[in-house]
């Protein structure tokens, strides 16, 4: 590990740097790494055996930093309080970051159990979709162009670490899911079998729509099972990242069933 820089200046051209990767929601695909600010997350980074290429602290806290995070990585920046403010996209800013290469888009791994964002455009419901598809023993994201970008920061955030489990292949058109080769799964408000009385296949592809649109009609009608989930309560539907948790725990069980039986 080499000595820490210290930097005070707002002009600073990497200062500029981080604070495009920490609050444009595109320029870690022109950088090649994202901006993954806080404790929580920087924790689940090297939880899961990431190198930081950079580690970021606050003049503050770099004096009582844990050790873990200290010797992250080999470059180490420490900046004043006010300027990690400036860099960083949270009203109450973290006092460190990692900054982690982003790699090159991958290719579908063909019968891994796979969640579908067919243009599912809020940050927070593309991160929650992430967290559960972690969760629940899903392990690629295929994300159709127009979904919220994954490695943005907002996406980031709200997946809270599930990001550094996933195999994440975005920018699809439609027709590369035809490199699948498991069943896709479409969910429906009105129309299809009903969830808790389906017999689920593992593994699978839940295809998750538009908040509003839904998933596409073409889409729709590739899939093997279209499905919806019984609302007693009387609500049109469910938001998008509700219906996933409650559709990729339900395929959770289903694969489980086998080893319990």
């Amino acid at each position: 590990m080499s000595a820490p820089q210290f930097i005070h200046s707002r002009d600073n051209a990497q200062v500029k740097d981080l604070r495009r990767l920490a609050q444009d929601s595109g320029a870690y695909r022109k950088q090649g790494r994202i901006w993954v600010e806080g404790d929580h997350l920087c924790r689940a980074a090297l939880a899961r055996g990431l190198k930081p290429a950079l580690a970021v602290f606050s003049e503050s806290f770099w004096p009582v930093a844990p050790v873990e995070y200290a010797q992250a990585a080999s470059k180490i920046i420490v900046v004043g309080d006010a300027l990690m403010h400036h860099i960083g996209g949270l009203p109450s800013p973290a006092p460190l970051a990692f900054v982690l290469d982003w790699p090159a888009a991958p290719a579908l791994v063909a019968d891994a159990p796979t969640v579908v964002l067919d243009r599912v455009q809020d940050a927070g419901n593309v991160g929650s979709i992430l967290r559960s598809a972690a969760a629940f023993g899903f392990t690629q994201i295929a994300a159709i162009a127009g979904t919220a970008l994954l490695g943005s920061p907002k996406v980031l955030r709200a997946g809270m670490g599930a990001h550094f489990g996933l195999r994440l292949v975005e920018g699809l058109a439609a027709d590369e899911l035809a490199a699948l080769r498991v069943p896709l799964l479409v969910t429906s408000s009105h129309q299809g079998q009903w969830l808790h009385q389906a017999s689920l296949p593992w593994p699978c592809a839940w295809v998750l729509g538009h908040e509003g649109q839904g998933v596409d009609a073409a889409l729709a009608a590739r899939a093997a099972l279209a499905l919806r989930i019984a609302q007693p309560g009387g609500e049109e539907s469910l938001n998008v990242a509700a219906a996933a948790a409650i559709c990729l725990h339900a395929s959770a069980l289903a694969a489980a069933a086998p080893a319990q039986a």
